[in-house]
């Protein structure tokens, strides 16, 4: 198929046959609600000199329609945020990243602090709901008979909260949920200190149980962040689940 031209004058990107190959190839990713007008990916030809405000500034063109919410949208880079300024080159993987539910308060995020799991849920729930889901992740005082004295948790950041905000996004789309609220920590955790917390929002029991199991099995599966364990004998890093085949490169 030829390159489309683009409806909007003075354009600097043109839609291109995904097949296609060309230097100046640019792959666009959209989630949630912008996978709805859009559909899953593009392959755009950029022209030199393009940034990120222009690649907004583009699909803000050809899409209107969702007016305030190109405010509030967060721009990924290689999975990496990145500021309208930032230029854009050649075989740059872009995503686009409205924020889940249309910009709900409900929180898709990393911290250093103590997890409040009450104020997340309750802010979370809605006179609409038949059914509320809690995944909370405690840190355990051993593992395989040795003793824990603390847990230590990192991540790659930027890629890490970009994964959980798609898989967020995801789970609404797939289960038919209202909401969620993932809010995973980082650092140093004490025995019995909640790592993660996964909150569903749904009408029904049933799409909320699923979601939510679905939720923290895929974030253990693909999300990069790693546990190290302390014991009273030691430290090491836990082996963490095989990543899908599909991200795993080839060499």
């Amino acid at each position: 198929m030829p390159a489309q031209l683009s409806p909007i004058a003075g354009t600097h990107f043109r839609v291109l046959d995904a097949r296609m190959l060309n230097d100046m190839q640019l792959r666009v990713l959209f989630f949630g609600v912008l996978r709805d007008h859009f559909g899953p990916e593009e392959v755009l030809e950029q022209f030199p000199g393009t940034n990120v405000g222009d690649l907004v500034r583009y699909y803000r063109v050809l899409s209107p329609e969702l007016g305030p919410l190109w405010e509030k949208i967060a721009v990924a880079v290689n999975q990496q945020y990145a500021t309208a300024s930032q230029e854009l080159s050649k075989h740059d993987e872009v995503a686009l990243l409205p924020p889940v539910s249309g910009g709900a308060p409900s929180p898709i995020e990393l911290t250093h602090d103590v997890i409040d799991a009450k104020k997340i849920t309750d802010a979370l729930k809605a006179d609409e709901d038949g059914a509320f889901t809690v995944f909370d992740g405690i840190v355990r005082n051993n593992t395989r008979g040795r003793q824990t004295l603390f847990l230590e948790y990192s991540a790659y950041d930027a890629m890490a909260l970009a994964q959980m905000q798609q898989l967020a996004a995801e789970a609404i789309a797939k289960f038919g949920v209202r909401d969620v609220a993932v809010v995973h920590r980082l650092g140093r955790l004490e025995v019995g200190e909640t790592s993660i917390l996964i909150a569903v929002a749904s009408a029904h029991r049933g799409a909320a149980f699923e979601a939510c199991r679905w939720l923290i099995d895929t974030i253990k599966k693909q999300v990069p962040i790693w546990k190290k364990e302390h014991f009273v004998d030691g430290a090491v890093w836990v082996d963490g689940e095989p990543f899908p085949e599909a991200i795993v490169p080839t060499v």
